[in-house]
């Protein structure tokens, strides 16, 4: 039997340190959490364990690039809290959307950490947009 494979959409507050750092993560870590897991996306004040140096931070990406993880962090979020540098990918600071990408980086961040929009997850997991319902 082929395994699930799932996306994790990390936005409501808390939700790095306790539902993946406490929960998910150490199944991830023991081989025990019974799903594949494609992709990890951080909204909000969730990218913060990512910054370069944090010992959560060290751990998800330690775990991401044994398992083939994707990291990515909202650009806006990213940009906002000083751990991306660039433009928007998708917007712009009107709000108004974007017909060609924006350039963006991680600034100071662990290892493997991607930052985009809900397009660039997509496109990165293969994974069609219906996949995600909220």
């Amino acid at each position: 039997m082929e395994r699930s494979k799932v996306a994790y959409i990390i936005s409501t507050p808390r939700a790095a340190g306790y539902r993946l750092g406490q929960m998910i993560l150490p199944q991830l870590e023991a081989g025990t959490h019974g799903v594949d897991v494609a992709s990890i996306f951080f909204f909000d004040d969730n990218v913060y364990p990512l910054r370069a140096g944090h010992p959560l931070g060290k751990r998800i990406a330690a775990v991401a690039e044994r398992l083939g993880i994707l990291l990515m962090m909202c650009d806006a979020c990213a940009l906002e809290r000083g751990l991306a540098e660039g433009e928007l990918r998708r917007g712009t600071p009107d709000g108004s959307g974007r017909t060609t990408p924006g350039e963006i980086r991680p600034k100071d961040t662990v290892r493997g950490v991607r930052v985009g929009c809900f397009p660039d997850l997509y496109k990165t997991c293969r994974l069609h947009p219906r996949t995600f319902r909220g």
